[in-house]
């Protein structure tokens, strides 16, 4: 048997998109369609957290409102002016600026792009299990399972 050998330096912009490009159930993917991600933590082989390159085309976002009961994450804009939404509201972000959210801030956030320029930028999160995430603004519930897979449901529980 071989061992994986994870390569010492790649160049971003050339590792591979995610084969699938969301994790939602399909009544919520559509809201995400266009996203790019490239997981580079997962090319070295990290197992404590994960990196992506995310690529935003025009009019696209990159999740559902969201907020993680036990996953940090953090986001650094490389290119263009993405909208970051929060519980606190709108805040236009531009070339080097970063957010981060805490796990169990209960600040549900995402980013859309609503400009005619793609927006590229890094997101950080850890991978603690046990992890699960609310979505004020939809019917829908996940949680991280000891498998590493996410769980998805409405919030009454009931699966989708």
């Amino acid at each position: 048997m071989s061992e994986r050998v994870e390569p010492i330096a790649v160049i971003a912009m050339q590792a591979e998109v995610r084969h699938k490009p969301s994790n939602y159930p399909d009544a919520f993917a559509s809201r995400v369609a266009g996203r790019e991600k490239r997981a580079l933590g997962d090319i070295f082989g990290l197992g404590n957290f994960g990196v992506n390159l995310t690529r935003l085309p025009p009019k696209t976002a990159s999740a559902l409102r969201h907020a993680h009961t036990r996953q940090d994450e953090f986001i650094f804009v490389l290119q263009g002016r993405p909208t970051l939404v929060t519980n606190a509201g709108e805040t236009e972000l531009e070339l080097g600026m970063c957010a981060g959210f805490r796990a169990c801030s209960g600040d549900a956030h995402m980013l859309i792009n609503r400009t005619a320029e793609d927006v590229l930028y890094l997101e950080v999160g850890d991978r603690s299990m046990g992890d699960s995430v609310s979505y004020p603004d939809d019917d829908l519930a996940a949680s991280l399972g000891m498998d590493g897979r996410w769980t998805f449901t409405k919030k009454d529980g009931t699966p989708y």
